[in-house]
């Protein structure tokens, strides 16, 4: 059941200290104190109390930005069809307190998703989560377009719990002849593992989502893979299309158009049926007469369709012949119309 709690995860440790970790590429390394980090309006890497040190994020490149972005769009189909909300946050901050109530670290992580928003209980203008004491993001993401992240980030988003974890390197990476893909981390026992698909979003294969997040506009296989993975959780959670506000308004008028759309093929039916009635018995009087006619006539004379039945008995008992038929049908028309 999708609204039911989930299990308490392990306690979150401080993880390995900075020395251990591998910054690589793209950040401006800072000295900064608590007070100037509480100050700070840039994106920050990690900020470690420790040391005083901040990794200032300056790739701010269209292939670092544009898959977190692009995310957060597939997810809004996603959400569609399920029938219930995904928030993304975006570059919350994330703060690991220690025993004396005060930040040891902080991290920026490139997305971050709740498929239940309601339990975010995110704090103050900021949208801060305190780690280990709000509940946690369903899925983190973070794009490698210039770093490494397996050898810097992963270590502590395990350290603290973070229960699934995306990696993405964009096919648009300066590295993605080597490295590009996307790789899902999920907590098992205190410690990653990584896996084929999602957990969070069930059906969601690594490969997929990496197709999806490089993709200029959405193909007709990522958007069939979206509706499945949103059937998947509204199934898991009793929701569907008809939960959402939008789909369910589009539904219900394509249901009246096909409405119409059925009493009009049932009324053109019906008139065709009534013609082709009254022809057979137009056939049947010219036959009595004598006078043979090809098997299209008369639905083939102009008028005939919209000819009072009055007129057209009058024309098939008094006509010479065919074309006699087609100028007193014609006749009939003139004086009705009058």
């Amino acid at each position: 059941n999708g609204a039911a709690s989930r299990p308490v995860p392990p306690r979150p440790t401080l993880g390995p200290p900075l020395s251990e970790l591998r910054f690589e590429g793209d950040y401006r390394r800072m000295t900064m104190c608590a007070e100037e980090r509480a100050r700070y309006e840039g994106r920050l890497a990690l900020w470690d109390r420790a040391t005083q040190t901040a990794l200032e994020v300056r790739d701010n490149s269209p292939q670092h930005e544009f898959p977190r972005q692009k995310l957060a769009g597939l997810l809004e189909r996603i959400a569609q069809v399920r029938g219930k909300p995904i928030h993304c946050f975006g570059t919350m901050s994330l703060y690991l307190l220690g025993d004396d109530g005060r930040v040891d670290r902080m991290m920026q992580p490139d997305q971050t998703l709740y498929l239940h928003p309601e339990r975010a209980q995110l704090r103050g203008r900021s949208q801060r989560m305190v780690v280990g004491s709000t509940e946690y993001p369903d899925v983190v993401l973070e794009v490698d377009n210039t770093t490494n992240v397996r050898r810097s980030k992963l270590a502590l988003y395990e350290a603290w719990c973070f229960p699934e974890l995306w990696v993405e390197v964009p096919d648009a990476s300066p590295r993605a002849a080597k490295w590009h893909g996307l790789s899902i981390h999920v907590l098992c026992d205190g410690a990653y593992k990584e896996v084929a698909a999602s957990k969070a979003f069930p059906g969601w294969t690594a490969a997929d989502i990496h197709v999806a997040l490089n993709e200029a506009r959405l193909s007709e296989y990522t958007n069939a893979v979206l509706v499945r993975v949103g059937a998947a959780l509204g199934e898991r959670d009793g929701t569907g299309p008809d939960d959402d506000p939008l789909l369910r308004e589009q539904r219900r008028e394509a249901l009246e158009q096909g409405r119409r759309r059925g009493r009009r093929q049932a009324l053109s039916e019906a008139r065709a049926s009534e013609l082709r009635r009254r022809a057979a018995m137009v056939r049947a009087v010219l036959e009595a007469r004598g006078l043979a006619v090809a098997a299209s006539f008369p639905l083939d004379v102009p008028g005939f369709a919209k000819a009072s039945a009055e007129g057209v008995a009058a024309a098939a008992a008094r006509c010479a012949d065919a074309a006699d038929f087609r100028v007193r049908l014609q006749g009939a028309g003139r004086q009705g119309g009058e």
